[in-house]
C-alpha cells in the first residue's frame, strides 16, 4: 500500500502544526491566539477524519499506524503545556468560581498516555494487539473539547481585555465557555482513569505467563 495518501498527509499536517499550536498561545496577541485556536480546531477535526478516511478508502498503512498515535500524543502534550502554564492568567470562569489546571491533572492525563504506549508495545511483543475501546474514544472526544475550550478562552479573554469588554453578554459567554471546559475536563479525567482500569482488567493477564517464543 502506498504510504503517500490523504489520511497520512493529514496526520503529517497535524504533527507539523503542533509546534505552532504549542507556542502561539504564549504570545499576548489576539491574532496569534486566534491562529492557535484555529490550528487546534483543524488538528482536532483531522484527528477524527484521517482514520475514517484510511479505513473507508482501504488506505491503512504501517506508516499511518505509526504516525497517528504519535500525532495524537504530540498534540496532547503541545496543548497541555500552555494550558497548564497559562492557567493562572486565564482560568476558566464557572458557576463555582475560577478553575485552573492542577499539576496532578496533567500528571494523570500524560502519565496514562505514556503508560498505555508502553503497555501496548509490551502486549504487541507477546502477540496481542490492544485496540481502542469505547470509553477511551469518548475520553479523547471530551479531551479535545476541553483543550478547545481552553484555546478559545486564551483568544477570547485576550480580545476582551483589548476591547475593554465588561458587559453581561461577555460574562455569559465566559461562563458558558468555562463551564464547558470544566465539565469536559472532569469527564476526560474520569474516563482517563476508567479506560485505564478496563485495559488493565482486560489485558493485564497476558503478562502473567512467560513471553511466547
Amino acid at each position: 500500500m502506498n504510504a503517500v495518501n490523504l489520511p497520512n498527509a493529514l496526520t503529517v499536517g497535524r504533527i507539523a502544526a503542533t509546534p505552532l499550536i504549542a507556542v502561539l498561545p504564549f504570545a499576548n496577541s489576539v491574532g496569534l491566539r486566534l491562529a492557535a485556536f484555529i490550528l487546534f480546531t483543524v488538528a482536532a477535526i483531522t484527528d477524527f477524519i484521517d482514520g475514517h478516511l484510511a479505513r473507508s478508502r482501504k488506505q491503512e498503512t504501517d506508516l499511518g499506524r505509526l504516525l497517528d498515535p504519535l500525532a495524537d500524543k504530540l498534540l496532547l502534550l503541545g496543548t497541555l503545556v500552555p494550558m497548564y502554564l497559562l492557567a493562572a492568567e486565564h482560568p476558566f470562569i464557572t458557576p463555582i468560581g475560577t478553575i485552573g489546571l492542577s499539576a496532578w491533572i496533567v500528571a494523570i492525563v500524560l502519565g496514562r498516555e505514556i503508560f498505555m504506549t508502553v503497555f501496548r508495545q509490551a502486549a504487541k511483543r507477546r502477540g496481542v494487539v490492544i485496540a481502542a475501546i469505547g470509553p477511551a474514544k469518548w475520553k479523547t472526544a471530551f479531551q479535545l473539547v476541553w483543550q478547545g475550550s481552553a484555546y478559545c478562552w486564551f483568544f477570547a479573554a485576550t480580545l476582551a481585555a483589548a476591547q475593554g469588554w465588561n458587559n453581561g453578554r461577555w460574562h455569559d459567554f465566559a461562563l458558558l465557555n468555562g463551564t464547558v471546559g470544566m465539565l469536559t475536563m472532569v469527564a476526560a479525567v474520569v474516563l482517563t482513569l476508567y479506560s485505564l482500569a478496563l485495559y488493565l482488567r482486560g489485558f493485564g493477564s497476558i503478562f502473567a505467563s512467560p513471553t511466547s517464543k
